[in-house]
């Protein structure tokens, strides 16, 4: 049976290698690729792929955010989170929102490959270094899951937390997401009251420190796979976002 997979990273370079591995191993399709949170979840809505391989820090709309969407809109969908996020908190919060398994981005293809092959077979996989993590996660779990973003804010706050970070204006997030600028003014001051924030300078750092915000330092993905497997880039075989 053909795997059909949807991949989801804001750097093309990783989508781009990733999309020609994949393409090689037997029983895998890449049916689209999305650059950002949004693009994931339209994909996912109008492709119907079996696997939705995704980052979590993405602009626009961050991973946590879309794996939600996905899982609420499109629940045949099986997710899988591909992160350089080893922290106990994302990994919880990429599980809880409904991700299947969460690999780290310096596996190997082959770990990849299984995975993928684990989610289609509706099981949970973990990178194995993340095992440790992911149990000690739930040990502290009152504690974690009490001072993070995902359980302070509302899904609005957090997207109009990551657009700020990410530079918008109050008026382009308006146009964004389709609310008036009082609005969303609104929401940046219930935000800032909530987290004891007086600056966007402060925000911009507490969305970084949660894996709101796509800003972060470089991309520290390994791509020895693909350094020996030369390829031209890869378009998708589905409507790009």
């Amino acid at each position: 049976m053909t795997i059909r997979i949807v991949l989801a990273d804001d750097h093309r370079m990783m989508c781009d290698g990733l999309t020609a591995l994949l393409k090689k191993e037997p029983g895998f399709e890449i049916v689209g690729e999305a650059h950002d949170g949004l693009g994931a979840v339209q994909l996912a809505r109008d492709l119907a792929p079996d696997v939705l391989v995704t980052d979590l820090a993405m602009p626009g709309m961050n991973g946590i955010e879309a794996i939600r969407r996905v899982r609420a809109e499109s629940p045949a969908v099986q997710v899988l989170c591909l992160s350089v996020h080893d922290e106990d908190r994302m990994v919880l919060a990429g599980i809880d929102a409904g991700a299947a398994g969460y690999v780290l981005k310096d596996s190997s293809f082959d770990e990849l490959a299984v995975a993928i092959r684990k989610v289609m077979a509706r099981q949970i996989y973990l990178s194995p270094g993340l095992v440790g993590v992911f149990v000690e996660g739930y040990r502290t779990r009152g504690a974690t899951v009490a001072g993070s973003a995902f359980s302070q804010l509302t899904s609005r706050e957090r997207e109009i937390v990551q657009l700020f970070s990410e530079g918008h204006s109050t008026g382009q997030i308006a146009e964004q997401l389709h609310l008036s600028a009082k609005t969303v003014a609104t929401h940046r001051e219930n935000v800032l009251h909530k987290l004891h924030i007086e600056s966007i300078a402060e925000l911009t750092r507490y969305a970084i420190r949660e894996g709101l915000s796509s800003l972060q330092a470089p991309c520290r993905a390994s791509l020895h796979q693909v350094q020996d497997k030369p390829a031209k880039r890869v378009r998708a075989t589905g409507p790009l976002a």
